[in-house]
């Protein structure tokens, strides 16, 4: 072993260079001038600007005539006729039940009864909206509103 081949026993450690001056002088190693030579520099990254410049697609959605509240299901009232029996009650819950109307997205829908048909029972109508032909004709058979 010759004097050229020692080695140490722990390696130098570096000080960690800084960009405020240092070793490096002038610039810094930063370049010259500009926003990348400046501190607290924010370069906007290009990816975001491709994103702004593609087209956007506004509003609710594709369907924008879809309504945004509860559904409300129409029902004549010559529907009602069948399945109900003279004074039985009809509420949306029983329609849905009795599968006169469906539910919308597992739930019992608001419910419309329109004047088209005729009734031949008296019936109770509860918990929906009524027409006013429709409410003639309910009460013309006998049937009340609550």
């Amino acid at each position: 072993m010759q004097m050229h081949d020692l080695k140490r026993k722990n390696k130098r450690t570096k000080h960690r260079q800084v960009g405020r001056g240092g070793k490096r002088g002038k610039t810094s190693g930063r370049g010259t001038k500009g926003q990348k030579a400046r501190s607290g520099r924010k370069l906007r990254p290009e990816i975001r600007d491709m994103i702004k410049k593609l087209p956007k697609l506004r509003g609710r959605g594709i369907n924008t005539n879809k309504p945004v509240g509860v559904p409300v299901v129409s029902v004549n009232v010559s529907a009602l006729n069948t399945g109900f029996v003279a004074g039985e009650t009809v509420t949306p819950k029983i329609l849905a039940d009795k599968k006169i109307i469906r539910r919308v997205n597992g739930r019992v829908p608001l419910v419309k009864i329109l004047g088209t048909g005729d009734l031949a029972i008296a019936l109770i109508i509860k918990k929906c909206v009524v027409s006013v032909v429709a409410k003639e004709k309910i009460i013309a058979a006998g049937g009340s509103l609550n």
